[in-house]
Formats: structure tokens, sequence, C-alpha cells
């Protein structure tokens, strides 16, 4: 199976490591790749995990995890990133996210903040267009 990342990689060999927490995401943009996978999973306790404390939406999950479930996930662009490689402890990734929902095609584009904590990327905050 090809990842959901459009990565054009494996699953295997691509996010699976991530959101089975047997490896960590070197950079934001494979992190911010990992999480869409995750929501194309509905695998909401990957994305709290990767979520940064301070803003981690937990009273939010089971409507997150209903949302996920109602929309079928199309496709993932990523525009643009600035820092976020292994040695910065920030990084920015500007994405779209495409998807169908209700029977109608939506979009979501956000430009991305993570943070680099204790070795580990987090998603911190997103500004959507």
């Amino acid at each position: 199976m090809q990842c959901p990342c459009q990565s054009n990689n494996p699953y295997t060999t691509c996010c699976q490591a991530l959101i089975e927490e047997t490896s960590a995401a070197p950079t934001a943009e494979k992190l911010m790749r990992s999480r869409y996978t995750a929501y194309t999973l509905g695998d909401i306790d990957y994305l709290m995990r990767t979520h940064h404390v301070s803003t981690r939406p937990i009273k939010e999950k089971n409507e997150i995890k209903k949302w996920t479930d109602s929309v079928q996930w199309m496709g993932l662009s990523i525009l643009s990133k600035k820092d976020g490689n292994e040695n910065d402890k920030q990084g920015i990734v500007e994405f779209k996210a495409v998807f169908i929902e209700k029977g109608m095609p939506n979009h979501i584009h956000e430009k991305s903040r993570f943070v680099k904590e204790k070795g580990l990327w987090y998603y911190k905050s997103g500004q959507h267009f």
C-alpha cells in the first residue's frame, strides 16, 4: 500500500514506524506527513501524542475522531517549508490536504508551526487560509 502522505513510498517504509512509535520523525515535514496519514487512518491517539502539550485539543478528541471518520481523504500537497530540519528547533510547513465531506470536495490549507523538544517534533499551531 502506498503511504497516504503522498511521498510515493510504501506505508511500511514511510509513516508506519512513526505512527507505531518505533521511530521518531527526523524533520517537521516528516511529522506533518505522518499526522496527515494518521488523519486518514483515524488514529487520533497519534495526533494527540504529536500535538504539543501546550495546545493539545484533548477536550475535542472525540469530535476530531468523529470528523476524521466522516471524511474521505484525497491527497496531501506540501506547498512550502521553512526550517524544521534535523538540527532545527522549530519549523513551518505549509500544506494543502484535500478531502470529501458529505459528498462535497473541500480542503485544508494551513501553514503549520512545529517545535522540537527533547529530540521530538510536535505540531504547535497553524494558520488557516
